[in-house]
């Protein structure tokens, strides 16, 4: 499960997973009420799997990103709707250029509110008719996040001068 320990217990938890997660975690990072980011791999079976394993396509993980938030400046719902906006959810295991399972649009939820808030939020998105497609969003509970290596933590921050991963 998901750790407890915080430096402020007043935070809660998000984590979402759409593609390239150091673009993702860029984008969270600059939210008001997002209090930190970090990128990992969390949805798979695979115990500490490293950014090899989970390239290989055969840990089940997904690059992620989990956020910090406190949920009296940013809601679990304001996330959500930036998620979506950040990826293309009806694009089964594929993000732009990039391809695979790990890239997969994913929402694994800490409790039972964030996955009915979840499933309403596509729910919503799916009777708007707001996308072409379907949506494929996958929605599981939080196992345990993986924080990727050190290198990937704060990437695209540390290479903005690089259009590895646009946002």
């Amino acid at each position: 499960m998901i750790d407890k320990i915080r430096k402020n217990e007043n935070l809660e938890t998000a984590v979402f997973g759409g593609g390239c997660f150091w673009g993702i975690e860029a984008a969270f990072a600059k939210l008001k009420g997002v209090e930190s980011t970090a990128v990992g791999y969390a949805g798979g079976t695979k115990d500490n799997p490293t950014y090899e394993d989970v390239l290989t396509k055969k840990t089940g993980h997904a690059e992620t990103v989990k956020i910090e938030y406190d949920p009296k400046i940013i809601s679990y719902q304001e996330l959500l709707s930036v998620s979506f906006t950040l990826h293309d959810p009806t694009t089964l295991n594929r993000q732009g250029a990039v391809a695979g399972s790990q890239y997969r649009s994913i929402i694994l939820y800490v409790d039972d509110a964030q996955k009915k808030d979840a499933e309403k939020f596509i729910g919503k998105l799916s009777a708007g008719k707001i996308f072409a497609n379907p949506i494929v969003t996958e929605v599981k509970p939080l196992d345990v996040f993986y924080p990727a290596e050190k290198y990937h933590q704060k990437y695209f921050e540390k290479n903005s001068n690089k259009s590895h991963c646009l946002i």
